[in-house]
């Protein structure tokens, strides 16, 4: 079967309205897409499994006339469950784990009718913001292979920017589609907490921290998918109300914004002078388009913040832990990475009073996120304070890997938080990317936009945080920007 030579000149959009047309067919889409992902998987492994007999039965079977029919997809291989396929979870003690049903957002994908046809690397259950996982191998970034492509969507980023797929899902818990959106010059827009459903298996995971979507070129594709998949499932904690139509709101200009910006660091850690210089020129660029800008910040504790966020952190991974020797007997949880233990060793030294009493503070930062947006429609930040790292340098040292492991074994969680060995790493990694757990602690929708490239060649994305529920103001606000820097024709020399 031949390929479709203009494969990447069009979004997911585009493709959908060819295969309407009859213009190319869902099949020559598939054959691209798979061409494509077999030329870059050696030098980037952005794919940990590919799904071809199930894009192909799915053809086969007749695709729904959804949205997006006939468009190639891949899955983040975690939160993203597909009946009958592997979801590892970037862990060899996942390896062969098998969901026997389709998570509620994968029916919905499903139903919009993209081909689905694999599954992208992601670091071991998406703990950190590069992609490295043992068991699967370093994935690279498109725009310069020694450099990570982020974390934890960092496979579906490098799938993305390499032109396999247009759009490939992600999920965000403290910046993972963000920061890889950053990282590859994408589009990554993180929806409210209740936006997409966790269903069936979960409410809210990570306590409402995560969330689900996708990792774009186009503003547009993000909001098509966005509308494809949002919406309450029966049991889900609450429902957001609808919005009226994402999509819809990326072809409507914006109102005039109230725009606050801050290029500092919460941590009063160093931010990158290409970070700080991207929040710089967007704001002029707000202004230019009608729009007012003013540098402000919310008071909070950034500090506090983090601490916050290492506690969920601490107790989510022991929890994730109890149930995987549930499921699998006490032998799968040695299989795991030593840090990952390690984690879940000081979350099972933490007290349940204690981590109430640090997950009440979230109303802290929510409150005082609220009171800035009485004030501002949007606040503006670097997403990333720096540069795409290089592959392993973030990664524990072998010495620290060795008295993790060490401690793992002994289950010296206590040990470990008087030594302080994993909040160091863990406060080393988040100094990197200090400006996008806000989000998901208060539970509000955020984007990263490709609009600042550096000398070199590497994209750098500013952030807009928005109150809750307020999607359609990014994606108008996005679409504007998009239309006055476009972004999408540029392309990493693989």
């Amino acid at each position: 079967m031949q390929t479709f030579a203009e494969y990447d000149r069009y979004d997911a959009l585009g493709l959908a309205a060819l295969v309407a047309r009859g213009e190319v067919s869902a099949a020559e889409l598939l054959h691209t897409a798979q061409q494509r992902a077999d030329a870059v998987q050696a030098a980037l492994n952005p794919l940990v499994r590919r799904m071809d007999r199930e894009a192909e039965a799915a053809l086969r079977d007749g695709l729904p006339q959804g949205p997006l029919r006939g468009v190639p997809y891949l899955l983040k291989d975690l939160m993203q469950a597909y009946a009958g396929v592997p979801m590892s979870m970037g862990s060899a003690a996942l390896r062969d784990f098998v969901p026997v049903e389709d998570d509620v957002l994968v029916r919905r994908l499903k139903r919009a009718g993209l081909v689905i046809f694999g599954k992208t690397n992601v670091p071991e259950f998406g703990l950190v913001a590069y992609t490295e996982p043992k068991a699967f191998g370093v994935t690279r970034n498109p725009w310069d292979a020694a450099r990570t492509p982020g974390g934890s969507s960092g496979g579906s980023a490098a799938a993305v920017a390499a032109r396999i797929v247009p759009a490939a899902g992600a999920n965000d818990g403290g910046g993972s589609i963000r920061i890889p959106a950053a990282y590859c010059g994408l589009f990554g827009l993180k929806p409210s907490r209740g936006r997409v459903s966790s269903g069936p298996d979960a409410g809210e995971v990570w306590l409402g921290a995560a969330c689900e979507h996708a990792l774009t070129r186009s503003v547009r594709d993000s909001a098509a998918l966005l509308d494809a998949v949002a919406g309450a499932a029966p049991g889900d904690p609450f429902a957001i109300a609808p919005d009226g139509g994402f999509l819809a709101a990326t072809l409507q200009p914006p109102p005039r914004l109230c725009v606050a910006f801050s290029a500092q660091s919460p941590l009063d850690t160093p931010v990158a002078r290409d970070c700080a210089e991207a929040v710089r020129a967007t704001a002029a660029l707000l202004e230019s388009l009608g729009h007012a800008v003013e540098e402000a910040a919310p008071d909070i504790d950034g500090m506090s913040l983090m601490r916050t966020y290492l506690m969920l952190y601490f107790g989510e991974v022991a929890a994730q832990l109890r149930e995987l020797r549930a499921q699998f007997g006490t032998a799968r949880p040695h299989l795991l990475e030593p840090g990952t233990r390690a984690l879940a060793a000081i979350g099972e030294a933490i007290g349940a009073g204690e981590y109430m009493q640090w997950q009440h503070r979230w109303n802290v930062f929510g409150r005082a996120l609220g009171a800035h947006f009485e004030r501002y429609d949007l606040w503006l930040t670097p997403t990333t304070a720096d540069l795409p790292p290089r592959i392993g340098e973030l990664a524990p040292t072998p010495l620290q890997e060795r008295l993790l492991d060490v401690a793992a074994r002994l289950r010296a969680g206590r040990l470990l938080r008087r030594l302080g060995v994993v909040e160091q790493v863990a406060l080393r990694n988040l100094a990197r990317t200090p400006f996008t757990q806000l989000a998901n602690l208060t539970g509000v929708p955020a984007m990263s936009v490709p609009l600042h490239w550096t000398t070199q060649g590497l994209p750098v994305g500013v952030q807009f945080m928005a109150p809750f529920g307020a999607e359609s103001t990014l994606f108008a606000l996005a679409a504007q920007l998009e239309q006055a820097r476009p972004w999408a024709q540029r392309r990493p020399a693989l």
